[in-house]
């Protein structure tokens, strides 16, 4: 089999503030942390969610909010495998109309290479991609961003897999068991939760995140099988996927103009005839996405704010300045907000990685 379609992040232009990704993760690891006694409202609520929001079908975050809720969770938790908890947790409707068009297809393979190439509305943070090896059939998850913090890396690769078992064992039998698991990271302290959650081997420090199927699983019957559905749904997620499309090419684009322009901020009725809209749809379009003018501006002032504290010969002002603030202190409320520390905390932390 060739490889499953690309997946329609493309490197390069995607940028990490842009709201498009179903909060799915955020969804099913609140009820998790809720177990440890640990409530996300207010981490939520730092990047800018809340629980109406959440609750909503229309919300798309963005991978830096997702990452910060994430590694607020590890922190709060102190569990280093929250990832297979949050994974082991899911089902199969928690995808939406994915979950559903995996259960109505034909054969395991099937449903897996539908959730790959429909991967940007299941909410996933990893990039996956299938075909056939020389060791059977794989499944891979690669990290979009190499400079991702470490211990959110480990949680996406584990919730990822984590997840697929999960779903497979609810929709096609509890004895399943993958045929090897390999993970980029190194083998964590307690190997007991990933042996018992996989059964199979498991190998570290490997050179791609990647599960291999059995072969006699991949053939399988789903046992929802349906073709009429099948196909009905998966014409409904390809009518997503195009809406999905006209709405990062409007982000991408409203960010690459804010940050062009920085210290300068595009007029948002500038915005407007740009995109040969009126102010009134050009809002709506970003309602549509989860978003406003005013959280893309904030997201590429705090992405400048951080390139340019990387720089040790630019004072504060001089970041200020270039990123398009009034003056120092509300630089200074700026970080804090975004980060709960002083930018000159920030810039010692970014100095140690």
């Amino acid at each position: 089999m060739s490889d499953s379609p690309a997946p329609a992040q493309s490197p390069g232009t995607s940028r990490s503030t842009s709201a498009t990704i179903p909060p799915n993760i955020l969804r099913c690891l609140t009820p998790v942390t809720d177990g440890y006694g640990v409530d996300l409202r207010p981490e939520l609520s730092r990047v800018g969610l809340d629980e109406a929001m959440m609750c909503s079908a229309a919300l798309r975050v963005s991978y830096r909010q997702g990452s910060a809720v994430i590694r607020r969770a590890l922190e709060l938790t102190g569990d280093a495998h929250l990832g297979l908890r949050v994974g082991a947790a899911q089902h199969l409707t928690s995808w939406g109309l994915l979950g559903f068009a995996q259960m109505a297809a034909a054969t395991l393979r099937e449903a897996i290479e539908t959730g790959v190439r429909f991967q940007n509305l299941s909410g996933a943070m990893v990039v996956w991609s299938a075909g056939q090896e020389e060791t059977g059939y794989a499944l891979r998850a690669e990290l979009p961003d190499p400079a991702l913090d470490p211990a959110v890396a480990v949680f996406l690769a584990e919730e990822a897999f984590a997840s697929v078992v999960a779903l497979t064992r609810l929709s096609s039998g509890t004895d399943f068991a993958p045929q090897s698991v390999e993970f980029t990271f190194p083998a964590p302290r307690h190997l007991g939760p990933v042996t018992d959650l996989f059964r199979c081997p498991v190998r570290f420090d490997a050179a791609h995140n990647r599960l291999v199927f059995p072969t006699v699983w991949a053939g399988r019957p789903m046992p929802g099988h349906d073709r009429v559905t099948y196909t009905a749904v998966v014409e409904l997620l390809e009518e997503q996927v195009a809406a999905r499309r006209d709405q990062q090419d409007l982000l991408e684009g409203l960010e690459i103009s804010i940050a062009q322009s920085l210290p300068d901020v595009p007029s948002f009725v500038g915005q407007a005839r740009r995109h040969a809209s009126s102010e009134r749809t050009l809002r709506r379009r970003l309602a549509e996405c989860g978003t406003t003018y005013e959280a893309i501006v904030d997201g590429v002032r705090r992405e400048r704010v951080e390139q340019l504290l990387r720089r040790p010969e630019l004072t504060l002002r001089d970041i200020a300045r270039q990123a398009g603030f009034s003056d120092v202190r509300a630089l200074r409320r700026a970080v804090h907000r975004w980060h709960g520390v002083t930018p000159a905390r920030l810039r010692e932390e970014s100095a140690k990685q």
